[in-house]
């Protein structure tokens, strides 16, 4: 605000910034999408089903929470780089940049879902299922009403804490303006 508010406007709405703007929502949305979607099934597989390994997988969908972003982003770009040993190159990506958003927002969906259903009432959807309901209907008219406050609610933090990463997508994301910069790395370039 050193140039008043005309030096504001002008600066957010410079072409770069107007483009990291433009990649950090889309990017944002999608990644929000993907973990409604693959959080609540995975909410799901804990809850209801008894898998072998299910208290590691568990312990896993935390590891986001514990592990410093950069390390994520050092752990992809060793992954998924120039050299990378799978063959399979995201660096400067916008696949890139979803992959890493994911990655530290996934937990959100997941703990959000999965105490709802814990709780969900199994009462019920077996009455439906005597009554005749199949199990998609049963979904459809029972438990996804249930699920859908729970699922909004880790579907926006979710996409809150990918509008503000930075940590786990500096390295992988790319710093290329216009293509793959975030609005976190164009921000702390101007600085």
């Amino acid at each position: 605000l050193d140039n008043g508010i005309s030096g504001f406007i002008d600066a957010v709405t410079a072409p770069n910034a107007l483009a990291s703007l433009r990649i950090t929502v889309a990017v944002s949305a999608v990644v929000a999408l993907i973990n409604v979607v693959m959080g609540t099934l995975i909410a799901w597989t804990l809850v209801r089903d008894d898998l072998p390994g299910k208290r590691i997988v568990n312990a896993l969908i935390d590891l986001p929470f514990a592990l410093p972003t950069i390390v994520a982003s050092i752990v992809l770009l060793s992954l998924y780089g120039p050299q990378s040993p799978i063959n399979i190159h995201l660096n400067a990506t916008k696949a890139g940049l979803i992959v890493a958003l994911a990655f530290v927002t996934l937990p959100f969906v997941v703990r959000s879902v999965q105490p709802v259903l814990i709780e969900l009432d199994r009462d019920v959807e077996e009455a439906a299922a005597s009554l005749g309901a199949s199990n998609m209907t049963i979904f459809r008219r029972i438990v996804l009403p249930t699920l859908t406050p729970a699922i909004i609610s880790g579907a926006g933090l979710a996409f809150a804490r990918a509008i503000g990463e930075y940590g786990s997508i500096i390295l992988i994301g790319g710093n290329i303006p216009r293509d793959t910069q975030v609005t976190s790395q164009y921000i702390q370039q101007q600085i």
